[in-house]
């Protein structure tokens, strides 16, 4: 009934905009990502257009897939130039590069305007996530993912490791990884290659309540005793590892073909190990990620946004952008892709509750670090991007003891963030 509620309010002030006759016959541009833009993913993004045109005769939206990249250089040109998609995704790590070159409105009052049982219906700390000073909001959290680890069963009991009980603890972890090694067979990628990996490896060991930057300071907060363990486990995994990215198709082919045991990445990757599963009988499950204590966890998390550009369509594009968020259109997002999503009402929807891997990834979220706080309050340099995988490279490479890697990475972060 709420759901029905929210969805009724939102089209009918959509239609109350049309009403007026200025925002006849609209054309909206609606950027998505390009795996958004394909297959039974786009033939639900147009299902939810049909359904809003319905409602708001006169209103055309036109939807166009875009890659990582092209999404935040076109958005980019697009505020320069005066041509800015109305409605567009991009993810939480470069929204505020896009609020510094004005791509994204200041969707605070709009919020506020919403039905409370609207409001209510979104996860707290992705509402904060967008949220970065008061009376300023800048998307709806749309799609995210909590990490998780998969687990090549195959491999691992051929080493002589028990499955049933996931490692619990690094411990725990690192002992079934030389195990795996023992065999005669890969445990993880090389987790140094990849900024996310790195993060990913921090979330493991280190103090995630000092993963982050303090942009008014132009300073890390990561300290050296806690980066110092991070360290030390990329010097422990630089000789079980398949010297493959996390990111790389080679590394899911290792995965498929029983050379690899872990794959700690997001949910994204379950599609072709359960293809794989049905056409060649791999045998993988997902669990949560190893903490450095029993009973904590590691992994990172981040969620994709929906937000609006200001400019002439900004009213009838917002309406369009709550529309797509709401719950009733997030829990068939979910079911159709079983990924996890901002919207904890349709994250609880028993269909939704139903599907293991959004089961897992919901309680992964819960222990997850943020992979690139804070955000919205200052823009990420490339640098420091690149140092974080150069140093970890480094000291993995015995270039460093862990403590002088530790000690030399927050140095040349702190240098980066104050150029």
């Amino acid at each position: 009934m709420i759901a029905m509620t929210c969805r009724a309010a939102i089209l009918a002030t959509s239609a109350t905009f049309l009403g007026t006759g200025s925002l006849a016959a609209q054309e909206l541009q609606y950027w998505v990502y390009s795996d958004f833009a394909q297959g039974d993913a786009l033939a639900l993004q147009q299902e939810f257009i049909a359904e809003f045109e319905a409602e708001n005769p006169g209103v055309k939206i036109v939807i166009s897939g875009r890659g990582d990249d092209d999404l935040t250089s076109g958005q980019i040109a697009g505020a320069a130039s005066g041509t800015l998609p109305d409605v567009f995704m991009n993810g939480l790590a470069v929204g505020a590069q896009l609020v510094e070159v004005g791509a994204l409105a200041n969707i605070h009052d709009d919020w506020m305007a919403m039905p409370q049982e609207f409001r209510n219906q979104f996860d707290a700390d992705a509402i904060a996530s967008c949220t970065p000073r008061p009376e300023e909001m800048y998307c709806i959290p749309y799609t995210g993912f909590g990490e998780i680890m998969y687990r090549n069963l195959t491999v691992l009991e051929e080493a002589g490791i028990d499955t049933a009980t996931p490692p619990a603890t690094w411990e725990k972890w690192y002992d079934q990884m030389l195990k795996v090694s023992e065999s005669g067979k890969y445990a993880v990628p090389d987790q140094t290659q990849v900024f996310n990996s790195v993060a990913s490896m921090y979330a493991v060991r280190g103090d995630k309540s000092k993963w982050g930057i303090d942009f008014e300071a132009r300073k890390t907060l990561i300290e050296p005793e806690p980066m110092t363990r991070v360290m030390q486990m990329f010097v422990d995994m630089a000789p079980l590892n398949s010297g493959t990215s996390r990111n790389d198709q080679g590394t899911r082919d290792l995965f498929i073909t029983n050379q690899l045991a872990f794959h700690v990445v997001g949910p994204w990757v379950n599609p072709t190990y359960a293809q794989a599963a049905a056409d060649s009988g791999l045998k993988y499950d997902f669990v949560l990620v190893p903490g450095g204590t029993d009973g904590d966890h590691g992994g990172i998390k981040s969620y994709e946004f929906v937000s609006v550009a200001p400019g002439p369509n900004r009213e009838i594009a917002w309406k369009f952008a709550t529309y797509i968020t709401e719950k009733n259109q997030m829990a068939r997002w979910a079911k159709l892709l079983s990924r996890y999503n901002a919207n904890a009402a349709a994250m609880a929807d028993p269909e939704v509750t139903a599907l293991p891997l959004i089961v897992r990834s919901v309680e992964a979220v819960k222990y997850a670090m943020d992979v690139m706080p804070p955000y919205f309050e200052g823009a990420v340099p490339n640098c420091y991007r690149s140092i974080m995988t150069d140093m970890a490279s480094a000291v993995a490479d015995d270039e460093y003891s862990a403590e002088e890697g530790a000690e030399e990475l927050i140095a040349e972060l702190n240098d980066c963030l104050a150029e």
